[in-house]
């Protein structure tokens, strides 16, 4: 029998390494898409040697129309799990960032989830089955420090959301991942200074890949991995938003972030 194929972007570090062992690991061949080729080979060869799969690399930067073309095309050939995990953030202040900067976040962190979605899913649902994880974040449930990043990822939320609706019955689960502080690549790639972060809320890539996985099995669309984050949100939704901004600004400083 084939082994199925999760297509992952993002794979070279954090949650997108985390999820790309995981999978090949549970006996999954795998397509990675990300822009540094020399790292995806890597990789690749690691899991091709650790996990006995079968990988597929496809360099690409999901910020360029051409090349998010190209996934999409692979993926219309038919995958059973797609993991949008590619997403970035940046540092500076909205006004003073350069727009392309700004409009290259949106193609990554938005544009690249719906069409690389848009392309997987009819094959998912001509199989009756599939999976589409669509890596989010904590600052799409709440106000965030910064704007164009927490709003992309509340895009994500919502339309993953609405997928699962539609979604319902068909054998295609749809889930949005909500982490918190992950110890990743991400902020210092972002050049955003942590320091002074309380160490509590900290979480590491394989205890949510390890929770997520579980959710994802249960069904669960919206996955907050970690107590302290499911408490964080929860109470957000119980008390009025200009006290959950007034919050963010105290404890996260609410600016240095686009």
């Amino acid at each position: 029998m084939p082994r199925p194929v999760a297509l992952i972007t993002g794979p070279t570090s954090g949650l997108g390494e985390g999820f790309a062992r995981r999978y090949a690991v549970d006996g999954f061949d795998l397509v990675l898409v990300a822009r540094d080729k020399d790292r995806l080979e890597c990789l690749a060869a690691e899991l091709r040697d650790e996990a006995g799969a079968q990988v597929e690399v496809v360099p690409g930067d999901l910020a360029d129309a051409d090349d998010r073309g190209a996934v999409a095309e692979r993926l219309r050939a038919g995958v059973q799990v797609l993991v949008n995990n590619a997403g970035f953030g940046t540092s500076g202040e909205f006004w003073s960032t350069e727009f392309e900067v700004l409009q290259s976040q949106l193609d990554v962190n938005v544009t690249a989830v719906m069409q690389l979605t848009h392309a997987a899913l009819p094959a998912m649902l001509a199989a009756g089955s599939g999976t589409v994880l669509n890596v989010a974040s904590v600052a799409g449930l709440l106000p965030g420090r910064g704007s164009t990043y927490s709003a992309s990822k509340a895009w994500v939320v919502s339309f993953t959301e609405g997928l699962a609706n539609g979604l319902a019955g068909t054998g295609v689960g749809v889930h949005a991942l909500c982490p918190g502080f992950v110890h990743t690549e991400f902020h210092a790639r972002a050049g955003i200074d942590m320091a002074g972060t309380a160490s509590f809320l900290w979480l590491e890539v394989d205890d949510v890949v390890r929770e997520t996985m579980a959710d994802v099995s249960k069904g669960k669309v919206v996955i907050i991995p970690g107590l302290q984050y499911k408490a964080l949100t929860t109470g957000g939704r119980m008390v009025p938003r200009n006290v959950v901004r007034t919050l963010t600004r105290v404890v996260g400083k609410g600016r240095g972030r686009t």
